[in-house]
């Protein structure tokens, strides 16, 4: 019955989100440098019969960077996607997706109308049936070849710049995995030499707004492949744990009795294989991951280095990491201090917000106690509990975009590490979003945590806080206006009384009034405020 289930499953997947998109990945498309594929809907690529969108030449960001990469054109990820493409569908509307064929997150209905707001809920909170779903979504990902999606096994010079096309399928859990992967890589310089201080999504300012999107892709898989259009990812709120709360084979996964680093055989995660774990490997053989199984997932929580990770974070630390009013400062990397990005990211004290590498909180705590696969940035989507806890820090990233009410100019434009100003385009993602796309309150993407629901009456006032920070901003010339209004409205009102005095006195006329007392009293004024 379960395969016949996964057999259908595979009949009816749809376009996913992800890297290299299989109808690109050749020749003719890697030597033109164009992505623009048709759309089922009409035949037109981008949809453009049904003016979804058009095939357009992708606009790059033309601002600084910062000083941590010092080198130019020695990467596949620099300017991404123009390395490998340089036209690609660009959507209009609510549609969005490499061929335009689907619609953007929050909206969906045949045209893409149709406003939609789903809740993430708590991991503890679910039904048993409900958390069972969700496992079991979870092993079909792991199970099911992406149909829309290839993974590179090559750079593009590994390609003969794209004549000889290197790329291989993947299942749907393990693509995201190669995707993260991807963008925290190291350099490979040729040689044995690699050049390790670069991200695309850790260490900087686009840390949060790339794991938001790729939390939202990987829910809209789950949603496709499933055909569960309601379901949401749920979190694991980790503050004050005393332990590994998840760690059970009711959840994800308990420990071993005989191994501690590997999981209980009575966990359907006892069975899976990892990929991208071994980094040393690629970096000496100057290649990519090509998505090989490298073994079971790992994890043994709580026996990790306490000098380093004492213990899980806290409710006091998130309080005051919530606190600091600067997403981003200095120079916007690990070093960075009193930054509410790096200070949740975790190389700054939760306590202080004072940077400090050596330590590991709030976000990196979490990684660093699970002391396995987790705990290794590249290959850390291995472990399923990364979904949750991703989900979990997003929550807080939402709470600070709540109380903070950020507008878009506080994320950085300019200087921050390769791949993180505001109008650069995430690695490894095709359709292409920028940092900035992200940084925005989740409710405008389409989701919402159960815990921080708010009443009707708080709704209205999140409704009318934008407009009034922003008459904050400009309140000296609010100021400024009103005193020069009211100079010229006691210019304007002495003038005309000397004018009626002047002509009561030249006149003797007496003017009737122009209604009677009783009507006086019958009209109704009306506001248009």
């Amino acid at each position: 019955m379960l395969l016949f289930a996964m057999g259908f499953l595979l009949a009816i997947l749809q376009p996913s989100m992800g890297q290299f998109p299989r109808v690109c990945a050749n020749t003719q498309s890697l030597l033109s440098k164009e992505c623009c594929p048709s759309w089922d809907g009409d035949g037109s690529p981008c949809g453009e019969l049904s003016r979804r969108g058009s095939c357009q030449n992708i606009l790059l960001s033309q601002a600084p960077l910062g000083p941590q990469f010092p080198f130019s054109g020695v990467d596949d990820r620099e300017d991404w996607p123009s390395v490998f493409y340089n036209r690609t569908c660009r959507c209009d509307g609510n549609f969005m997706g490499f061929n335009c064929g689907e619609c953007k997150f929050g909206f969906s209905g045949v045209n893409c109308t149709e406003r939609q707001v789903r809740t993430r809920r708590n991991i503890f909170q679910l039904t048993i049936n409900e958390k069972n779903k969700f496992l079991a979504y979870l092993n079909l990902a792991k199970n099911i070849p992406s149909q829309d999606y290839v993974i590179a096994t090559g750079t593009y010079t590994q390609m003969n710049n794209g004549s000889n096309p290197m790329f291989r399928d993947i299942n749907v859990y393990d693509l995201f995995v190669w995707m993260h992967y991807y963008a925290s890589r190291d350099t490979l310089l040729g040689g044995s030499n690699v050049w390790r201080d670069i991200d695309f999504a850790h260490e900087a300012p686009g840390f949060l707004p790339w794991h938001r999107a790729f939390l939202l892709l990987w829910e809209r898989q789950i949603q496709k492949i499933t055909g569960d259009e309601n379901f949401t990812i749920p979190y694991w709120d980790w503050r004050d744990a005393e332990d590994c709360g998840v760690c059970t084979d009711e959840y994800m996964g308990g420990r071993h009795p005989t191994n501690p680093d590997l999981l209980s055989l009575a966990s359907i995660f006892s069975s899976w294989q990892v990929i991208c774990t071994r980094s040393e490997e690629y970096n000496s053989q100057q290649a990519l991951c090509n998505a090989t199984n490298e073994g079971p997932i790992r994890r043994n929580p709580g026996n990790n280095d306490k000098s380093r990770t004492p213990r899980l974070p806290s409710s006091a630390d998130v309080e005051f990491c919530l606190s600091l009013t600067q997403y981003e400062s200095g120079s916007m990397d690990k070093m960075a201090n009193y930054s509410f990005r790096n200070t949740l990211e975790g190389f700054a004290d939760p306590q202080t917000a004072i940077s400090n590498p050596s330590q590991s909180g709030l976000h990196n705590a979490l990684h660093i106690y699970m002391n396995g696969s987790m705990s290794q940035v590249q290959g850390s989507a291995n472990d399923p509990i990364f979904v949750i806890h991703h989900a979990f820090v997003d929550s807080i990233f939402e709470r600070w975009l709540r109380r903070h009410r950020p507008m878009l100019e506080v994320y950085p434009a300019a200087n921050a590490p390769i791949g993180h100003n505001r109008e650069n385009y995430m690695v490894p993602f095709i359709p292409l979003y920028r940092n900035g796309e992200f940084f925005k309150p989740s409710r405008e993407l389409g989701y919402d945590y159960e815990y921080l629901q708010e009443p009707a009456l708080q709704s209205f006032q999140d409704f009318l806080t934008p407009y009034l920070q922003q008459a904050r901003q400009i309140w000296a010339w609010l100021v400024g206006a009103a005193v020069v209004g009211g100079i010229i409205t006691a210019v304007l009102t002495g003038l005309i009384k000397a004018c009626q005095k002047k002509k009561r006195g030249t006149s003797s006329e007496i003017q009737p009034l122009l209604i009677e007392s009783e009507d006086y009293n019958n009209i109704a004024y009306q506001s248009n405020f």
